[in-house]
């Protein structure tokens, strides 16, 4: 029997949508969103009816009906953490995404899943949130008590990079040590020591390496003195080191290639801060080797910016004698969530419930 998946993943100005036929995909779109129209709603939460109805619109256009469809999953938003898997959209969860601690668009994803899926009597599902918690007791210490280290990162992609790997190196992800360096618009290394993400840089705060817009760990000193000098607001603070930080900081753009190609044009400055981001991106990876006590079996290098050969080649030349690397462009994210929703429908993963 073949199962039919309607995928569902909001983001900031758009949603994407996708129907998968096991795993081939049979539809997939890209509904944009104008910001000035988003901008009139007074929260993130009140534009759930309006990004529902596009979605139905979208695919009544496209003569797709929901009572075809086996299951719907939706992106995974700001939750409590959990462990990774497939959940089941349950009220415990509904109550949570429509109450969230963090306002995202990826709230919205399991919320719509849940409306369309009751529409027609089947089951809606989130794979692998942001959240996904399997760090080691001793990697949350930070060194300052009352403050903890916290697993928050690229975990959908991440995970479906590292089954990936795992079956290209003829290895059980669950049995299988591997490093997953997300390279985006923020930067993630994780280590993946038999199936569980036992430590990983926060990428939503910006630590870590620094990356096209975040800042990456910065030198607490001079951090505090920019706090407390009455220059910049608390917002403003977060601001240059999320999405004003990295590259933005440095050239006002997001946008790797932009940077490239002041490179090209012999900008010195721009050669050397892409050769800093790979350098840094290099001295996680490395320090996750350690966290695996050297037991590598495997680097992948995925995400927008493993488009770059500039950027790939440059983390290779440091990292290839830690472990074979791989390099996975671009993330597959559709195609994450309805793998992880068949897994539940074919039996091979049972679904966790959200509590």
């Amino acid at each position: 029997m073949k199962f039919r998946v309607l995928a569902i993943n909001p983001g900031s100005t758009s949603t994407k949508v996708a129907v998968y036929e096991d795993d081939a995909v049979q539809f997939s779109e890209v509904i944009n969103h104008a910001s000035e129209y988003l901008e009139t709603f007074s929260s993130v939460a009140a534009q759930y009816a309006f990004r529902h109805n596009a979605i139905i619109s979208l695919l009544q256009e496209n003569n797709i009906s929901i009572h075809t469809l086996h299951a719907v999953v939706g992106r995974g938003g700001f939750l409590k953490p959990i462990a990774s898997g497939t959940y089941v959209v349950n009220e415990a969860m509904v109550k949570a995404l429509e109450n969230p601690w963090k306002e995202h668009a990826s709230n919205l994803g399991g919320l719509i899943a849940r409306k369309i899926a009751d529409e027609v009597g089947i089951q809606a599902y989130i794979v692998d949130p942001v959240v996904v918690d399997e760090m080691m007791s001793v990697a949350r210490f930070s060194g300052l008590k009352g403050i903890e280290r916290q697993s928050i990162f690229h975990a959908l992609n991440q995970k479906a990079v590292a089954r990936r790997l795992a079956e290209d190196i003829d290895k059980a992800y669950g049995s299988s040590n591997v490093i997953i360096a997300h390279l985006g618009g923020g930067i993630t290394v994780g280590a993946h020591q038999c199936g569980k993400v036992v430590d990983v840089n926060n990428g939503l705060d910006g630590e870590g390496a620094f990356s096209p817009e975040r800042s990456g760990t910065l030198p607490v000193g001079d951090i505090i003195k920019r706090c407390f000098s009455g220059r910049y607001s608390e917002d403003a603070i977060k601001r240059q080191i999320v999405g004003g930080g990295g590259m933005v900081s440095y050239f006002g753009t997001n946008d790797v290639r932009e940077v490239e190609a002041l490179a090209a044009r012999h900008d010195e400055e721009a050669s050397l801060a892409i050769d800093a981001m790979a350098y840094q991106v290099s001295k996680e990876i490395g320090a996750m080797a350690a966290v695996l006590e050297g037991n590598v079996d495997a680097i992948a290098l995925t995400g927008g910016v493993a488009y770059s050969e500039v950027i790939t080649q440059s983390i290779m030349k440091r990292i290839a004698f830690i472990a074979p690397v791989h390099i996975y462009p671009g993330e597959d994210e559709m195609t994450a969530l309805a793998m992880g929703a068949l897994r539940v429908l074919k039996q091979e993963e049972e679904a966790k419930e959200y509590e």
